[in-house]
């Protein structure tokens, strides 16, 4: 079981920038796979971004590209993601996802094993 706990949501405006991080409580952090998703109130949970266990590799959404970018740090067992330019259609709860055998598509949320609680983003136009 992995504990995964999200921080740093808040209210910002247009153009302002925010840092969500999610830390993980295992010693095997570097088995996982880990994305960023977000929900809206009354839309599906969306795929924003993913990073592979060493880092060498992310994915992102089309709607973040150049704006996000998503990062881990394996030492401290904690993720992040630098949210730059933010726009106000950028304002959801923001989840962290763990993934560690799924061979699919990043953006699946079905592949992801295990979910943080979610930190609340709010862009203010």
């Amino acid at each position: 079981q992995v504990q995964l706990l999200e921080s740093g949501g808040g209210l910002v405006q247009a153009g302002d920038s925010l840092r969500l991080s999610c830390a993980a409580s295992t010693r095997m952090f570097t088995e996982y796979s880990m994305g960023w998703f977000r929900q809206a109130p009354g839309k599906e949970r969306d795929f924003v971004a993913a990073i592979t266990w060493n880092g060498a590799n992310t994915y992102y959404a089309d709607s973040v590209k150049g704006r996000f970018t998503i990062s881990r740090d394996n030492a401290e067992n904690t993720m992040y993601l630098q949210m730059n330019s933010l726009k106000p259609e950028d304002t959801a709860l923001y989840y962290c996802a763990a993934r560690r055998y799924y061979s699919g598509s990043y953006s699946d949320l079905n592949g992801y094993d295990f979910w943080g609680q979610g930190t609340q983003v709010t862009v203010s136009s």
